[in-house]
């Protein structure tokens, strides 16, 4: 298990690493422009400048690559219990096709399904009053989407065993869409963006989370596929 456990923190680190790439070429130049967004507001309203804890190049550089670091990792060891799970359990595919399929579940559950009721927002929009309320729908949208997804796991494998994997697979998937509908139906929605946001910056940053989480699962899965593989492979005579 320990062995297992490492080889996800290290693809959670390089994948970690990669999504850090990424977000420093397409999500900081957002964050820039919102911030700068931020501060024409503030101007235009005469409110002092708020003083500078951290500076932005700081933020931009070794803080976002430690923030990314740091969350790959324990994700990839989230992962890898996940995959000890689920291996033998609910799948008994190959190592690197199981990972994908729990990296494919996760990205939908964990972060696409919440991101579509409650999208990830640039500096300056939503309200600094809200942030706790707004923090606890996103977790609790999140909490919601996993719990759908069990029961439509639970449920497809139930009609596999006599409508066959496809019929069960389709109606898991059903069965999924359905229940995460209602809790983002009876979840209330959230707008706060600013007048006069610029359209363009609010899409373009994101698109680069979608990218950003999109590399992040999709590099854990793989390499943590490659790096059981390579476990499991006996050596050769």
């Amino acid at each position: 298990m320990g062995s297992l456990l490492l080889r996800g923190m290290i693809a959670g680190l390089i994948a970690g690493i990669l999504a850090f790439g990424f977000a420093k070429v397409f999500g900081e130049p957002q964050v820039d422009r919102a911030i700068g967004f931020e501060e024409q507001v503030a101007k235009a309203k005469g409110e002092p400048e708020e003083p500078e804890i951290v500076s932005r190049d700081v933020q931009a550089s070794i803080g976002l690559f430690t923030g990314v670091a740091v969350v790959g990792t324990a994700m990839g060891g989230l992962f890898a219990l996940a995959f000890a799970f689920v291996n033998g359990r609910v799948t008994h595919l190959s190592p690197r096709t199981t990972t994908v399929i729990i990296a494919l579940l996760g990205f939908i559950a964990i972060y696409l399904v919440p991101n579509l009721k409650y999208p990830a927002n640039p500096p300056s929009v939503g309200s600094p009053d809200t942030i706790g309320y707004r923090t606890q729908l996103y977790f609790g949208m999140i909490v919601f989407s996993l719990a759908a997804l069990a029961i439509a796991i639970s449920a497809a494998r139930q009609f596999a065993t006599n409508l066959g994997a496809w019929n069960g697979a389709s109606i898991g998937i059903g069965i999924y869409i359905v229940l995460t509908s209602l809790a983002g139906y009876m979840l209330p929605s959230i707008n706060e963006v600013p007048e006069g946001f610029p359209a363009d910056l609010l899409w373009k940053f994101r698109v680069a989370s979608f990218g950003i989480q999109t590399i992040l699962w999709a590099a854990m899965g793989i390499i943590f596929g490659i790096l059981l593989e390579r476990l499991s492979a006996k050596p050769a005579r």
